[in-house]
């Protein structure tokens, strides 16, 4: 597969992803136990639904460049 392709075809996965990430976070956030905690709980929470999306990203973004970076022995 070429680069181009990859470099294609990971863009829109991760521009669908995070788009649909955000409106579940945006719900998620908008909650009733959210809005009701403490704002110590709140910031965690808001902490981790902000970068909970790049986990399942850095697959793709590895895949995007070419595959698995190689070892240096």
């Amino acid at each position: 597969m070429s680069r181009r392709f990859r470099m294609l075809f990971g863009g829109g996965g991760m521009i669908i992803f995070v788009f649909s990430y955000a409106m579940i976070a945006m719900a998620l956030a908008d909650s009733r136990p959210v809005q009701q905690a403490n704002l110590a709980i709140q910031v965690l929470c808001y902490a981790v639904l902000g970068l909970a999306w790049v986990l399942p990203v850095m697959p793709m973004i590895l895949w995007m460049e070419g595959g698995r970076r190689r070892r240096k022995a």
